[in-house]
């Protein structure tokens, strides 16, 4: 496998959004309608702007992007048609290299991406009842 992990720029958006729009149908099926549209249309321009966000390549296409933000993970997508094939793993462990992150927050609901963390060496330390932009969608806060 020729992997390779680097940094986006603007012209690997749609990219990216075909990579979180197949990795959250996939486990995100909580999400409501209206609100996958909000973030299908936030995550571009409000979002990936301002954050570091890093690709992890098969050939020269991306398959997975992760970002993160003082010491928090913020993102860690992969897309589906490649899930469990050691992708998310080796794009968190470059991350974690990289920024030295200890957070992670992770949707109550997908307990797929709980175990992830887990298998990571996470510890759940909390819980909210609302996501970051204010949404039911209830978060365990993770910490290494």
């Amino acid at each position: 496998m020729s992997q390779h992990i680097r940094l986006a720029t603007p012209e690997d958006y749609p990219r990216i959004m075909e990579i979180w729009e197949s990795a959250v149908k996939a486990t995100h099926d909580f999400l409501a309608k209206e609100d996958f549209n909000y973030f299908k249309e936030a995550i571009p321009k409000d979002y990936l702007p301002h954050l570091e966000v890093y690709l992890i390549t098969e050939n020269n296409e991306a398959q997975g992007f992760a970002s993160v933000a003082e010491s928090n993970l913020e993102m860690l997508f992969i897309h589906n048609d490649i899930r469990g094939k050691g992708y998310g793993k080796a794009l968190y462990q470059f991350m974690k290299e990289k920024t030295g992150l200890t957070k992670v927050d992770v949707n109550e609901q997908n307990p797929q991406a709980i175990g992830f963390y887990e298998k990571m060496g996470f510890k759940k330390t909390g819980r909210s009842e609302k996501d970051g932009s204010g949404k039911n969608y209830p978060l365990i806060h993770m910490s290494l």
